[in-house]
């Protein structure tokens, strides 16, 4: 089994590269960050240029049509600079919410528009603190309008419409497109640690919702969903640690003290390989969801969380240590150090906490051991 990724792959890994360069350097994400505006629209019309937004989405929906793992290749590398783009809301989620439960009139209204840029979509689940289920969804749709409030929303402010988790008149959860430009939605933005992936809260009153897919089949879809968008966004985090190792060993190096590069004291070779290791651990589990996405459904929820959870422990280990290696500097704004490390605390909570995933690792191998034994 080979698990690494084609010569092709590794091209378009290097094209991505080369246009991330020029086009995200670390000004880039500061100008978002200090206020400029809630995400890169430059940048975000050049990804939808070169393709990589229609990546996975099919040729007849304006797609490129190249599959999953293209798109992992590409999510990698918006990590590594840690583009202020709002593709997991539209990539990751809305447009596989479309391509695998919505209608074919939903896929030729929104797959093109994702796929150019023209739209942004994201997914609304959960409704406060805690472990998302079922039983927590309180949004209700009642004759085709939904009310109620979900926080926070991935990109609420910026997506032109939603698919939201709610609860149908049979007491089901059930999906519903809606169209968030209508007077009856109120979007309020939320305070986060890394303003680079904005957070919205958003409420619904009486507002015009139209089902997708089957009634009262909402929380399973999610589920499948979600565990696609889990890999993905591991492949986010996989890129943002290493480059956050990057920082530090480059530093390591060109730091003098005491007469000599700090990368040869005993406690910064220890703390590089240590992120090392951590990284390495998540770009083997990284891969294996990979494949897992691309040619084993079967293995997909245990692969999900697998990734999902090595990700975000190698993306938090990695960023922290960068700040470390570089001393008290690393700790000032004028470093980029802070931006790795807000990065990785957002991407820790999205699509649900670190605990909820090993929780979801735990469950799931204990129910795949359990169908073993019997």
């Amino acid at each position: 089994m080979n698990l690494d990724f084609s010569d092709e792959q590794k091209q378009l890994r290097d094209q991505v590269r080369r246009f991330l360069s020029e086009k995200c350097p670390p000004e880039a994400v500061r100008a978002v960050l200090e206020g400029s505006g809630r995400y890169d629209k430059p940048l975000y019309a050049g990804l939808a240029e070169m393709g990589l937004l229609g990546a996975a989405i099919p040729e007849e929906y304006g797609g490129v049509g190249l599959g999953h793992l293209e798109l992992c290749v590409v999510a990698e590398e918006l990590g590594r600079v840690l583009a202020p783009v709002p593709v997991s809301s539209s990539i990751y989620l809305a447009a596989e919410f479309l391509m695998q439960a919505g209608s074919d009139s939903q896929k030729a209204e929104w797959l093109p528009k994702l796929a150019s840029g023209e739209a942004i979509g994201t997914f609304a689940l959960v409704e406060g603190q805690g472990r998302a289920s079922p039983d927590k969804i309180m949004v209700r749709e009642s004759n085709g309008k939904l009310s109620g409030t979900k926080t926070p929303v991935a990109d609420g402010c910026d997506a032109d419409f939603a698919i939201v988790a709610a609860r149908d008149e049979e007491d089901g959860i059930s999906l519903y497109l809606v169209v968030l430009d209508d007077g009856s939605v109120v979007r309020e933005e939320l305070q986060t640690i890394d303003p680079t992936r904005g957070q919205a809260r958003v409420t619904f009153t009486n507002t015009p919702a139209e089902r997708l897919g089957p009634s009262g089949d909402g929380w399973h879809i999610a589920s499948q969903v979600m565990d696609r968008a889990a890999i993905l966004m591991a492949f986010e985090q996989l890129g943002g640690a290493d480059r956050a190792m990057e920082m530090a060993r480059d530093y390591a190096l060109e730091r003098m003290a005491f007469g000599r590069p700090i990368g040869s004291f005993q406690a910064i070779k220890h703390m590089l390989a240590d992120m090392y290791v951590s990284a390495t651990l998540a770009r083997s589990n990284c891969y294996y969801g990979a494949w897992a996405l691309g040619a084993s459904p079967a293995e997909m929820p245990i692969a999900a969380a697998t990734a999902r959870v090595s990700a975000t422990t190698a993306f938090q280990h990695c960023s922290k240590n960068n700040i470390q290696v570089h001393g008290g500097m690393g700790f000032t704004w004028a470093f980029d150090c802070h931006l790795y490390y807000r990065r990785s605390n957002a991407l820790a909570l999205a699509l649900g906490s670190l605990s909820t995933w090993e929780s979801e690792l735990i469950e799931r191998m204990g129910a795949r051991n359990a169908e073993t034994a019997a």
